[in-house]
């Protein structure tokens, strides 16, 4: 049948066809298994010139941050809840030790530490590239697990494990130096906010002192020093949400619902602010002839303003030094990085294999390439066309 005569010439070409394969092959057998045995010395002699280089491994566990006591202390914050959560940030742990690893400063102190400058033999001129080489030679990597390795690489073995564990006590002196977990972040901002409020008010205090000294002040009554505190009250609340809304607008999208929803308090807070001063009854104070009763009730309301900023502050600074002490963590050493007693690179058998593959594969390549174009050449049109490909591959 023509289906069965069909089958089987096409059967007959695919073992002509393998057997021409198999013929080439044999026929550069010199090339196809030479090449890649001179490749293999050449690449094994190569290996022997290139150093032992050693890696010494440090794990380190950083401090996990609680969002249980976080939340808890955010709760305790009231209307600085937000501005909290806003100077705390949103980042992981692992990524800020390991930025913290990467950064300038510690790779400054490794420099300096090791005078790895004179070491590696780098022009003074140039110090940048000695950050370039400990870069390449360190590898800081964060696990599943939640430890940091850090990973050392060195000619010697011995001073691939001192730089891998001066990795590590550079870290914890850095961290002895920022503000790095949630407890430590709150305790710095109130710390600095409750600071400005306790000059802002020995200042109001002394301006109404030396008021007094001189004469300045008059008698306010009961009704007038009540409107003033209430007014200097929500004065004090208006001024901690604005910085609220403007700690929150440097991390939350515009239409996030937190930001509006401190926009809509702060603005309902303006409003009782203004219907307060501007339904007070300011005939209540004691007029002097020479007018001085609206400085005394200005200086009373900027004393009261600030003791009430200063108030609000202390208390969240108490409790945010508390929450530090309660909290506070180091970094743990989980494994400190040993004198490694085996070699890491170079892998010479890989290199040796690696090579003699690819010269292989390149040798084959290159005999059935030379057999294509020699029976290209053995046939007329097929030797018109090879013109015509040369012709188009010249540069002219």
């Amino acid at each position: 049948p023509p289906n069965l005569s069909d089958s089987q010439s096409s059967e007959a070409n695919d073992e002509i066809s393998i057997l021409d394969l198999l013929i080439v092959l044999a026929k550069h057998k010199i090339l196809i298994l030479g090449l890649p045995f001179v490749v293999a010395v050449i690449a094994a002699g190569y290996s022997l010139t290139l150093p032992n280089i050693y890696t010494a491994t440090a794990k380190i566990l950083p401090p996990q941050q609680s969002q249980s006591a976080a939340s808890a202390m955010l709760t305790q914050l009231g209307g600085l809840a937000g501005l909290a959560g806003g100077a705390v940030g949103l980042k992981t742990p692992n990524d800020l030790y390991i930025a913290m690893l990467k950064s300038r400063t510690v790779a400054d102190k490794m420099i300096q530490r090791f005078e790895l400058m004179k070491i590696w033999e780098i022009d003074i001129k140039h110090p940048s590239d000695a950050y370039k080489e400990l870069a390449d030679v360190t590898k800081i990597t964060a696990e599943k697990d939640g430890t940091i390795t850090i990973a050392v690489d060195d000619k010697d073995n011995k001073t691939a494990a001192d730089l891998a564990n001066a990795y590590v006590d550079e870290l914890v002196k850095f961290t002895n130096v920022l503000a790095v977990t949630e407890a430590s972040q709150r305790r710095l901002f109130f710390e600095r906010q409750f600071a400005l409020a306790k000059d802002n008010l020995s200042k109001a205090e002394e301006a109404a002192r030396r008021a007094l000294q001189t004469g300045g002040l008059v008698k306010v009554d009961d009704q007038g020093r009540a409107m003033v505190e209430v007014t200097a009250r929500l004065r004090g609340q208006i001024t901690v949400k604005e910085v609220q809304i403007g700690v929150m607008q440097t991390f939350a999208a515009d239409r996030n619902p937190q930001l509006e929803l401190a926009r809509q308090e702060l603005a309902s807070l303006k409003r009782e602010l203004s219907k307060i001063e501007g339904g007070g009854d300011t005939k209540s104070e004691t007029i002097s002839p020479s007018g001085k009763g609206s400085d005394s009730l200005r200086l009373l309301r900027g004393v009261k303003y600030n003791e009430v900023l200063y108030e609000l502050l202390a208390r969240q600074y108490e409790l945010a030094k508390i929450d530090e002490a309660k909290g506070s963590s180091v970094v743990q050493v989980m494994d400190r990085a040993i004198v490694p007693d085996r070699k890491s690179k170079p892998r010479r058998i890989l290199i040796v294999l690696l090579s003699a593959f690819a010269a292989l594969v390149f040798s084959i390549l290159w005999v059935f390439v030379r057999e294509g174009i020699a029976r290209a050449k053995s046939d007329p049109q097929q030797a018109s066309r090879l013109l015509d490909l040369k012709r188009f591959l010249a540069w002219k």
